[in-house]
């Protein structure tokens, strides 16, 4: 007897709503906690289907369900699903459904259990539509800065969609010159050294234009107070700052681009390599690369001055640019050498690319106002290996452009 009173009472007395279910899917107890959790009266909730109680586009406690908990090819099943409150409000739970047998193995009763997470679903629904609706970029990452959820702002800022975004590093997005700061960043997030940060970066967008961020970096902890991931928000700056969209403008320009042609630097190069080879595997073909030495211009350049070696330049710079197409990156990367990346079909494309830059610089092209000819040596080498380094590369089409070179320029 104080057994069947010491059941009653815990019965009574547990916090948790718990529901007792027939192999038919009928309710044989509940305890008081599910009558509060739903509004109903006992009597009344016994009543009811669970179907009854289930909204009606969310599972129910179905037969099939049933017979493989009786059978033993689940031992319990986990959910969550809405249930419809006696006053009509709807409320989220995850149910935990076990069977429980007699001594002999017999079937006996269901048991499940409810946990009310109506208002965990309501704060990552007004975080969803706070990160979504959002006018910045947004991101949620991990502690190795790989994204786990973006806006459509910051989509729409880089050119990319979610789910090409989704996973992948955001300092993939960063200029190889603002890497290091992020990258030094993220470790003193996972050291505990600092929570947060603002930065001016520039970012890429995915048809390769540069433009200026202010983002904003905060970690946010987890339940035992260490760092469990991060927050970043991207401001475009130039759209809401006018005054500083100018000086925005030039320094871009000067930390990307060579200040006599327009072309490409060294800097953005090396940028544009690292974008070419990591699409290697995707895209196919090659990546070939073009070596291009300006042959005579020193004496053009001693005889006639400076003022005319920097128009046979441009002249240069402006000749190539007309060869390729606007998709590959042209670059000066010396007093007269330039360097040319396309990704290309085979290595027979990449040899007639070769051949119409050197056509086009060795033509009758004088220097201006000068009379001399413009000539040129043009080195070329191919990849499909998206590991090699942009160092070989440039190092062997150099060997190619010499060894194509006139002896008298050698």
């Amino acid at each position: 007897m104080s057994d069947t009173v010491t059941w009653e009472t815990l019965w009574k007395q547990l916090a948790g709503p718990i529901a007792l279910i027939d192999m038919h899917g009928r309710h044989v107890d509940i305890n008081p906690a599910m009558c509060r959790l739903l509004g109903y009266e006992r009597e009344r909730l016994l009543e009811l289907l669970p179907t009854e109680v289930t909204h009606p586009d969310d599972y129910a406690l179905a037969k099939e369900t049933i017979q493989d908990l009786v059978t033993g090819r689940i031992d319990s099943f986990s959910s969550e699903k809405r249930l419809l409150r006696s006053d009509g409000n709807v409320i989220l739970v995850l149910v935990t459904s076990s069977l429980l047998r007699t001594s002999d193995g017999t079937p006996y009763l269901i048991v499940s259990q409810f946990h009310d997470i109506t208002d965990r679903y309501g704060s990552e629904l007004l975080w969803r539509r706070t990160l979504g609706d959002a006018p910045i970029g947004m991101a949620l990452m991990d502690l190795d800065g790989r994204c786990t959820e973006v806006n459509a702002r910051l989509c729409e800022l880089v050119g990319y969609r979610r789910d090409e975004l989704l996973g992948r590093r955001g300092s993939d997005l960063v200029y190889d010159g603002d890497k290091a700061q992020v990258e030094s960043l993220y470790a003193q997030f996972r050291e505990g050294r600092t929570d947060s940060a603002s930065l001016e970066l520039c970012l890429r967008h995915r048809d390769g234009h540069p433009f200026w961020t202010l983002t904003r970096i905060g970690v946010v902890q987890g339940l035992d107070d260490r760092p469990a991931y991060v927050v970043s928000q991207y401001e475009a700056l130039g759209d809401d700052a006018q005054v500083d969209e100018g000086r925005l403008a030039e320094l871009t320009r000067m930390a990307l681009h060579d200040p006599l042609t327009g072309l490409a630097n060294r800097s953005l190069l090396l940028d544009r390599f690292q974008q070419e080879l990591t699409k290697l595997p995707e895209q196919g073909g090659v990546l070939a690369v073009l070596m291009i030495d300006l042959d005579g211009f020193k004496p053009i350049n001693d005889r006639y001055g400076h003022d005319t070696g920097d128009r046979v330049l441009r002249a240069a710079a402006q000749e190539v640019s007309g060869v390729v197409r606007s998709s590959d990156t042209v670059a000066r990367i010396g007093g007269d050498e330039f360097v040319v990346l396309a990704g290309l079909a085979d290595h027979a494309q990449a040899e007639e690319l070769r051949s119409r830059i050197s056509q086009q610089l060795n033509a009758e092209a004088p220097a201006p106002d000068r009379g001399g000819k413009l000539g040129a040596s043009v080195g070329l080498t191919t990849t499909r290996d998206p590991s090699i380094t942009s160092h070989s590369l440039l190092a062997s089409a150099d060997r190619d452009m010499y060894a194509r070179k006139p002896t008298r320029f050698q």
